[in-house]
C-alpha cells in the first residue's frame, strides 16, 4: 500500500469570513457610554485679581456628604428628600430672612428691576461617598433651581420654563442662576 496524499484545506476564504464576523459584531454591539453632569464653568479669574472676593456666610448654603452617605446641611442632619425644599427656600429667600442670602437689585429683561439672590450652594463630599448618593444630591440641587425657574415662568408667562423662547429662558436664568460650588472631596469619614 502506498502513502495517500493528504489534501490541503483551502484557507483563503477563512480571512474573509473572520473579517465579515468582525464587522458584524462591531456594527451590532452597543457600547455603554458614561454620562456626566452638564455644568457651566465659571469664567477665568482676571490676571490682575489675586484672590476671589469674600462671600458672606449667610450667602453660602453648605451641603456635606459623609462616607456613610449622610447629609449635613447648614450643620444640621438632613434627609435627601428634604434637600430640594431647603435649597429652594435658601435660593428664593421669600421673606428676606437675615439668615438667608442677600439680594441685589438687577435690571432683568421682561421683569424690570428684580431682586436676585447672591446665594451660592457649596457641595462637598467625602472620598468614601458612593457615586450614586453624590449624583442624587446633585440632582436634588439642580431640581431646586429647575422648579424655581418653572414656577416663575408659569406665574409670569403662563408656560413651563422649557416651553419658553430662548430670550425669556435667559431672563429667568439671570434671576435663578445655578450657582453650585463643588469643593475637592476630603477623606473625613474613613474608607
Amino acid at each position: 500500500m502506498g502513502k495517500r496524499d493528504v489534501q490541503e484545506v483551502n484557507a483563503g476564504s477563512m480571512a474573509d469570513i473572520a473579517f465579515l464576523l468582525l464587522i458584524f459584531f462591531l456594527v451590532t454591539t452597543t457600547m455603554d457610554t458614561d454620562s456626566g453632569l452638564s455644568r457651566m464653568l465659571p469664567p477665568p479669574v482676571p490676571e490682575d485679581q489675586e484672590t476671589p472676593p469674600p462671600i458672606k456666610d449667610r450667602n453660602v448654603f453648605e451641603v456635606l456628604i459623609n462616607s456613610q452617605n449622610r447629609l449635613l446641611v447648614e450643620n444640621e442632619p438632613m434627609e435627601l428628600t428634604e434637600l430640594r425644599d431647603a435649597a429652594k427656600e435658601f435660593i428664593q429667600n421669600p421673606m428676606d430672612d437675615e439668615g438667608l442670602p442677600e439680594k441685589e437689585e438687577k435690571q432683568i429683561e421682561y421683569f424690570g428691576i428684580y431682586p436676585v439672590t447672591k446665594g451660592v450652594i457649596s457641595l462637598q463630599s467625602d472620598r468614601g461617598t458612593q457615586y450614586q448618593m453624590y449624583l442624587s444630591v446633585q440632582n436634588e440641587l439642580a431640581a431646586a433651581y429647575n422648579e424655581l425657574r418653572d414656577e416663575l415662568a408659569r406665574s409670569k408667562f403662563g408656560k413651563k420654563y422649557s416651553e419658553l423662547e430662548d430670550d425669556k429662558q435667559d431672563a429667568i436664568g439671570d434671576i435663578y442662576t445655578q450657582k453650585i460650588s463643588e469643593a475637592e472631596p476630603k477623606n473625613i469619614g474613613g474608607k
